[in-house]
């Protein structure tokens, strides 16, 4: 039953959801939230920077016909900016600092070059480290397409999977390893993961890992590197502690800006205002069943949360299921799979899923429940509008 809240010096009623510098619960934690109305609908703002303008083609590049072969195989063929100028100077072998929004192609961006670094020469061993399972899974599943027939091995070390297996890979010294900070903390300590070896190093959504509460794990990482390596940074945005990791994790950097223009610009944001959370259910039952909810994403913020709304749309005859913390990690990558390739046609997820995933053709984006700044706002209504195409993002305010 919804319960209408007071605010403790004025008297007067206040939603638990409440914006505008209001706070909201989650497990006894208090949470910020800010205000959407100050963002939705604003006129896309104005970059007076201008457009990049890609001087290269794939085939243009200094990496081997193999490699070039298993791009175009892809389907690429121009790259992004992001690739078009942080490619040559990784090949250079330059530390490198990207900064670009999420969806630009960054993940090329240093796999190529890298591949090549290794088809050069086998005993070089490169670390890629991921805020999220579902990132640094789909890191591997790109290495995986590029590297293929090219005899490169790697080993993913993410939470909610087998430790032993992932013992086995590492032991196998395999040129790529990919994983999560917490994880690969682990092995550090179990001594299956010898941080000496590798001569170069990417921090992937290095923002992402800072917001999360990495940073004690990053600071340990950078720590046991090796201090002659190639260094690639990228992030979204640099704040205080993310440009602590910098000034202790890359040397004398070349630095690659992409403006990719306004996010927002092809997505078209509304509040819906609903009263409790029975009339915040049965609004978005009434939204799911309009012909143009084709594939949604819909973002909860507590995992008991995002299953429970899960359960009651599929009671309800909806195609769906949900992604969050309490599933372990091939229940996650099935269930992304499934809403990748349409099998289901509605997704609930807490934010594991606002960041770097590749989701194709998603019409709508739903915040059931409040981000907690407007930098998840950012990331969960990128999730749709993407490669040029329109989307519509929906903001439940109670």
């Amino acid at each position: 039953m919804y319960r209408q809240h007071y605010n403790r010096r004025s008297g007067k009623p206040q939603s638990r959801g409440s914006y505008g510098g209001g706070r909201s619960f989650a497990g006894g934690r208090r949470i910020k939230t800010f205000d959407p109305s100050q963002v939705v609908n604003l006129p896309p703002r104005v970059d007076d920077t201008k457009e990049y303008v890609v001087t290269h083609q794939f085939s243009d590049f200094e990496i081997s016909d193999a490699i070039k072969q298993n791009v175009t195989g892809k389907g690429y063929v121009t790259p992004t900016p992001i690739q078009d100028q942080a490619i040559p100077w990784v090949l250079e072998g330059r530390d490198l600092i990207g900064m670009a929004n999420t969806g630009t192609g960054k993940t090329a961006a240093f796999l190529i070059p890298l591949i090549e670094k290794v088809l050069k020469n086998r005993n070089q061993r490169v670390l890629i480290i991921s805020p999220t399972r579902e990132l640094a899974a789909q890191t591997k599943d790109e290495l995986y397409s590029f590297t293929n027939g090219l005899q490169i091995y790697s080993a993913l070390c993410i939470g909610g999977a087998n430790m032993w297996r992932q013992k086995e890979d590492l032991r196998r010294s395999p040129n790529f390893v990919i994983g999560t900070p917490g994880r690969l903390t682990d092995h550090i300590r179990s001594h299956s993961l010898n941080l000496n070896y590798f001569e170069s190093v990417v921090l992937d959504e290095a923002d992402r890992m800072v917001d999360d509460g990495f940073l004690p794990q990053i600071k340990q990482i950078i720590s046991l590197l090796p201090k002659n390596r190639q260094s690639l940074f990228f992030s979204a945005t640099v704040n205080e502690k993310v440009r602590w990791i910098l000034q202790s994790f890359v040397v004398n950097p070349v630095t690659v800006s992409v403006k990719s223009g306004d996010i927002t610009a092809n997505i078209k944001q509304e509040i819906v205002r609903v009263s409790g959370l029975g009339s915040k259910t049965d609004e978005l039952i009434k939204l799911l069943h309009k012909n143009e909810f084709e594939k949604v994403l819909i973002f909860g913020r507590t995992k008991h949360g995002v299953q429970k709304l899960s359960d009651n749309l599929v009671e309800r005859g909806f195609k769906a299921d949900s992604i969050h913390g309490n599933k372990n990690q091939s229940q996650r990558v099935r269930t992304l799979d499934k809403f990748k390739k349409d099998f289901i046609q509605i997704l609930i997820a807490t934010d594991v899923a606002s960041r770097g995933l590749d989701i194709p053709n998603v019409s709508h984006v739903i915040n059931f429940d409040l981000p907690e700044s407007y930098e998840n706002y950012i990331h969960r209504i990128g999730r749709t509008g993407r490669a040029d195409k329109k989307g519509v993002a929906l903001t439940f305010v109670g």
